[in-house]
């Protein structure tokens, strides 16, 4: 026998003698969660609605200071009686002044004319007197720039993803980069459903926050599993004899500890950040917030599960289909 064979020999002994959890055999876990992740999106639609924010349907803004404690109930139940349509009402501090703020935002077709906003004030102004309220910003967003605007995101997301497919098919060719790079971006897809379902769930408005959300979770994400494919194609110079399946459940109890420490440190930040929105009363950056923890820690889920073992089940499949022999190690 020659030196190589035994030097190759000894490789495959090596990979087989190294303790690593079985992250390939988790299909049929993966494929639930996948599943109830979509059915909780559809419940939350069905429940409570998408609410889609004036800067993708179009409205108006305004933007009141004010004196001591106010309902936003009442300020709500108002501003209802004069433009008769759906209001959301935010009270905080603002960061200018440090003097109380409230934004009132609405859909409106054709925006809001200073008569308009005159009897608004005016009649803020009467139902709470004592809460000196003056107008000191307002804007209108038409539909059409909400509609543009919508559709820009989408777009970004989209070349986004692209650029993903077609950065990791290059640096992850030789070990079938193509399908690594579509496996990686079908994580990207539940991660972003997730934050989305946290989104509806919640009541959060789909708004410039949750587009921040999304941005966001597809840098950090894609950053998790691109470390682990990594460790995956170092393995297979390591041990280029190992089937698919043993570097991958390898590459993943590597990076298993690194993966939860970065996720608890980053995680935990925003979650600090979010108790910090609620005491302090800047509600309005909870729908930036709250979805983007649901999402890490899908995103620290997806990059160790998701991504590596679908992309070994569909090079199991194709290997299957092209004629190739399995092992059971491969199957499992």
């Amino acid at each position: 026998m020659s030196k190589k064979k035994k030097t190759s020999e000894a490789k495959v002994n090596a990979i087989e003698n190294i303790k690593a959890y079985n992250f390939c055999g988790k299909k049929k876990m993966i494929l639930v969660i996948g599943i109830c992740v979509i059915a909780a999106i559809l419940l939350g639609i069905l429940i409570r609605g998408v609410k889609l924010a004036i800067e993708f349907k179009g409205g108006t803004m305004l933007t009141y200071t004010y004196s001591g404690d106010i309902s936003t109930a009442d300020v709500e139940s108002t501003v209802k009686g004069v433009v008769d349509t759906n209001v959301t009402v935010r009270t905080g501090e603002s960061l200018n002044s440090g003097g109380r703020e409230m934004t009132i935002s609405f859909t409106s077709n054709e925006g809001l004319t200073a008569d308009r906003q005159h009897e608004l004030t005016e009649a803020l102004q009467t139902a709470m007197p004592d809460n000196e309220i003056e107008l000191s910003d307002s804007n209108d967003v038409s539909p059409t720039s909400g509609r543009e605007f919508l559709l820009k995101c989408l777009i970004a997301i989209i070349f986004a993803a692209i650029v993903i497919i077609i950065y990791i098919a290059i640096r992850f060719r030789k070990i079938g980069g193509w399908t690594a790079g579509i496996c990686s971006v079908l994580a990207l897809c539940q991660d972003l459903a997730v934050a989305l379902a946290a989104s509806i769930i919640f009541g959060f408005e789909f708004n410039s926050n949750v587009v921040a959300v999304i941005l966001t979770i597809l840098g950090y994400s894609i950053n998790n599993t691109i470390v682990i494919y990594d460790r995956i194609r170092e393995n297979r110079t390591l041990y280029p004899k190992a089937t698919l399946n043993q570097l991958i459940n390898l590459g993943c109890t590597q990076s298993l500890t690194r993966s939860i420490r970065t996720s608890v440190t980053t995680i935990g930040t925003m979650v600090i950040v979010t108790i910090v929105v609620l005491v302090s009363g800047y509600t309005s950056l909870l729908s930036f917030s709250l979805p983007l923890v649901f999402g890490l820690i899908s995103g620290t889920y997806t990059s160790l599960f998701v991504a590596p073992v679908t992309w070994s089940w569909i090079e199991n499949k194709r290997k299957g289909k092209s004629g190739g022999k399995k092992s059971s190690k491969e199957e499992a």
